[in-house]
């Protein structure tokens, strides 16, 4: 396949550690027709120091990276380049993990083992405006909110702390950053989850975002 023009390609960027992978990555998008990789960088404050030059469309963002991880730069990277749109491509596939990024702007959250094929038109179709997931975490979503309780909002009372916490946990920061951020204690913010957990029946972070997001508490 040759390599398209700037003028007609869609520019993708790559933000991922192993060297291997970022170079076979970008090996893959220059000689997909209609692609085109100008950016590839190693850690997020690679990405957010020199990804302005030119914005690709698309980044493909790691999770595990050293230093700023890709969950947390991705906020970061929205508020800078809001015309970048951010796609997590990872090996991790828990809820958790699943649901920071999704909550925190992610337009897509694919798996590292999806055929090379399938990456690029998942890749055009975010690029269109679209929004895709791997299939294995598409379900995963479907069931986590599946399960979740469908109790009614009015009848879930949360306290002012509790709602600002879930607030901060649909935004991608996890239990430390979130602490940091009220003002408050890890303690104290494991004090709260469990009072959430209790009003809202479910038994996990994710659940209790999802429950918070289907019926408008946050």
């Amino acid at each position: 396949m040759s390599k398209p023009t700037e003028e007609q390609a869609i520019g993708v960027g790559v933000i991922e550690d192993q060297r291997e992978t970022r170079e076979g990555l970008a090996f893959l998008i220059n000689h997909t027709d209609g692609f085109v990789c100008e950016h590839a960088y190693g850690s997020m404050e690679e990405a957010l120091d020199g990804i302005g030059i030119d914005p690709p469309r698309v980044a493909l963002l790691d999770i595990g990276l050293p230093g700023l991880d890709g969950i947390a730069g991705l906020r970061i990277l929205q508020s800078r380049y809001p015309s970048v749109a951010p796609v997590m491509l990872t090996v991790y596939k828990d809820d958790d993990r699943i649901f920071r990024a999704m909550c925190a702007g992610a337009c897509g959250y694919l798996l590292k083992n999806m055929p090379p094929a399938r990456l690029m038109q998942s890749i055009r179709e975010i690029a269109e405006g679209g929004a895709v997931m791997s299939p294995e975490v598409a379900m995963r979503v479907v069931d986590l909110f599946r399960k979740t309780p469908g109790r009614e909002a009015g009848s879930v009372s949360l306290s002012p702390q509790e709602t600002r916490l879930l607030k901060l946990f649909t935004e991608g920061h996890q239990n430390k950053t979130a602490a940091a951020e009220l003002g408050i204690s890890i303690h104290t913010v494991s004090f709260h989850l469990r009072s959430i957990y209790e009003k809202l029946h479910v038994h996990t972070r994710s659940e209790a975002v999802a429950h918070a997001l289907r019926h408008g508490l946050i």
